[in-house]
């Protein structure tokens, strides 16, 4: 019998030691799962390899399989309590180029099951091993060490979920608490009367040429005219396009004509000779988000073509930016990116894919359209093509004569320059550009993209910017988008006409920062969380995806005028959060006509612990209320929803709304005298 005992007690240990996983019917590996409803803080979750797809690394140990993310992660497993352990090991990747650091979770039906220290880069991978008996709902989650999320690389490695039973994969992914995947259009159809979208107000330098178009919506054919046209001043009826040079600094009223077979109507522009440009938020499209290095002259041809044809450029939308890749790259090994960087005068040449930039200029302008273009005032560009420094009056006059109207100006490779991060090191390059822009006689909107480094919306203005970046780069997730437009509170009182707080391009649409596109990972309500929030915030809104592609929602989401005319208003006020607590927000816009533009947006977590990042239960509806005596009107007020465009009725000092999860509801409130 003694014997009997000893074999079976070795054979248990052997069991033990042989692992777990052997015991049971089915081990899942995290990187064999659909990874679509993981949220993270930047870019997409890889599998196999780290966020910024190198392969995964911690610690300077090697990893063949596992999930690289970045903070803030989220992914919610349904077990139903047929898990019985969590194997793996976490850490941040070796990749970050910066200190980053991050802590680890697993959260099991509300409770934390386990927890990592927090994590920095070099830091050896902690292991885990954890009893999953009887949960039913598993949340994975990474959140940043308290530093912010930049550079927060973390890694899930050798991650596998042991099973009791054979589950199918798709069956362990949870929607529990999820936005809704369905896409409702609220903007009602268009209206075949005309109506004017332009901007009210434009902004242009003395002895500069002004370019300026007549966005109209309606039934097509139209006509378009003005009244009190300076003199100066011409005006093409086929592309809307107001042109010429004005001298003299002051104001110059023009009326605004559109009439069709359904109707006419008019609208007043003032036109202001100054110092400052830029007097309304730019709207447009950048190339970055959708081709990255694949822009060519083609797509960006394309591009301007979809814009007018999409009817985007009836509502406003007018520049098309080329983002970083038009250059030539001094390291490249294909032809059509090789060739002498500059002239013998120092003047910048472009790759094989851009032949003629100043005919391209033309034809963007021949739209009725803007065309912008990147740099970076270090020697090479984030993708390390030719870049601006040392040769800064040279690209603004190299500019000037292609005909571009805005500049983007990205950090990158300065970062190697400066010789600190101190204030005055990072406001210099932007310095030197801006003298030498002014420079050169023609309007070039001026955005620095520094990733709001140095508090710079505190001095972005005092650099001669027009906008500048306050953030990291979005990418298009919840919690990126999430966590880079809700931070902007407090940033209110450094925006206004001519200077605006950017918080990174739209991600709505087909996205992919390159050739291989995808819709958005965004909910139809976080893309109306997004759109809003961005018009509120008085931010540049530049467009992201695939013109050419556009479904009818995204299209929809971009053509509300009564939206648009929130970010657009001549007054140039940037929101503020007026309140916040139990996931809820409040936001409010004061408006050039007396009223206020509020948005009511439920953002579903309120992150104070580990727990309150998940949503528990069924897809949520919060009752979110505006009280008139908190955005500073006493009595009633009328409101009206801004999406559906319809009128609410009269509230006698508050109002109340249900609000999806992560959605929002936006409303126009006005006092009643």
């Amino acid at each position: 019998m003694t014997y009997i005992l000893k074999r079976c007690c070795v054979w248990i240990l052997f069991l033990v030691s042989a692992g777990t996983e052997q015991l049971y019917s089915q081990t899942v590996w995290l990187d064999e799962l659909d990874l679509s409803t993981m949220d993270i803080g930047w870019s997409f979750p890889k599998v196999n390899a780290s966020v910024d797809g190198n392969p995964l690394s911690i610690g300077g140990v090697k990893y063949g399989r596992g999930v690289g993310t970045h903070a803030t992660s989220r992914y919610l497993l349904q077990l139903n309590g047929k898990g019985v352990r969590f194997i793996g090991s976490v850490g941040l990747d070796d990749e970050a180029t910066v200190q980053g650091s991050a802590k680890f979770y697993l959260i099991g039906d509300k409770k934390i099951l386990w927890e990592s220290a927090i994590l920095k880069k070099n830091a050896a991978a902690e292991k885990i091993d954890i009893d999953l008996s009887g949960i039913q709902l598993l949340g994975l989650l990474v959140t940043d060490g308290g530093d912010g999320i930049d550079y927060d690389h973390a890694d899930w490695c050798d991650a596998r979920i042991v099973l009791k039973e054979p589950v199918p994969p798709s069956q362990l992914i949870s929607r529990h608490g999820q936005p809704s995947d369905a896409y409702y259009i609220l903007t009602p159809k268009q209206s075949d009367v005309p109506r004017i979208n332009s901007p009210k107000v434009f902004g242009v330098r003395p002895g500069h040429p002004l370019l300026y178009t007549i966005a109209a919506s309606g039934q097509k054919p139209m006509k378009l005219s003005v009244r009190n046209l300076p003199k100066e001043l011409q005006f093409d009826a086929s592309t809307g396009m107001i042109s010429g040079v004005l001298n003299i600094e002051g104001n110059y009223p023009v009326t605004m004509m559109a009439e069709n077979s359904a109707g006419k109507t008019e609208r007043e522009l003032l036109i202001t000779v100054g110092k400052t440009i830029a007097l309304t938020p730019p709207m447009g499209w950048n190339s970055w988000n959708c081709w990255a290095s694949a822009v060519d002259d083609e797509k960006v041809r394309v591009s301007a073509d979809a814009l007018v044809s999409s009817g985007l450029a009836d509502h406003g939308w007018s520049y098309i930016n080329i983002d970083d890749c038009w250059e030539i790259k001094p390291d490249a090994t294909e032809d059509h990116l090789k060739g002498i960087q500059r002239d013998a005068n120092g003047m910048i040449n472009t790759n094989k894919k851009f032949p003629d930039m100043k005919k391209l200029a033309e034809y963007v302008h021949s739209k009725g359209l803007k065309i912008g273009i990147y740099s970076s005032p270090g020697p090479l560009t984030c993708a390390g093509y030719t870049a601006s420094y040392h040769f800064e009056e040279q690209d603004a006059r190299r500019y000037a004569e292609w005909g571009i109207d805005y500049l983007k100006y990205d950090w990158c490779s300065y970062g190697k320059i400066a010789l600190n991060t101190s204030l005055p090191e990072l406001q210099k390059p932007y310095r030197v550009m801006r003298s030498a822009l002014d420079n050169v006689q023609r309007d070039i909107v001026y955005s620095l993209c520094q990733y709001g480094m140095g508090d710079v919306w505190k001095w972005g203005a005092d650099v001669g910017g027009n906008c500048w970046r306050t953030t990291g780069d979005i990418s298009d997730s919840w919690s990126s988008m999430m966590q880079i437009g809700f931070q902007q509170a407090g940033h209110e009182q450094y925006a206004g006409p001519g200077h605006w707080n950017d918080p990174d391009m739209l991600v709505v649409g087909r996205v992919g920062w390159g050739p291989q596109l995808h819709p958005t990972k965004l909910k139809p309500d976080e893309q109306y969380t997004h759109i809003s929030l961005w018009c509120l915030l008085a931010a540049p809104l530049l467009i992201g995806c695939d013109l050419a592609k556009m479904d009818d929602f995204t299209l929809n989401l971009l053509t509300n005028d009564e939206v648009l005319e929130v970010n657009q208003d001549p007054l140039g006020m940037q929101a503020r959060r007026i309140s916040e607590g139990n996931g809820k927000q409040v936001w409010a816009k004061p408006l050039s006509d007396s009223s206020q533009a509020v948005g009511l947006f439920f953002v579903g977590e309120e992150g104070k612990t580990p727990v309150e990042n998940f949503s528990w239960d069924d897809t949520p509806v919060a009752k979110i209320q505006v009280r008139g005596r908190d955005i500073g009107i006493n009595g009633k007020f009328s409101v009206r929803d801004l999406w559906r465009q319809k009128d609410l009725g009269i509230s006698d000092g508050t109002f109340e709304s249900k609000v999806p999860y992560h959605g929002v509801v936006l409303l126009k409130i006005k006092q009643i005298k």
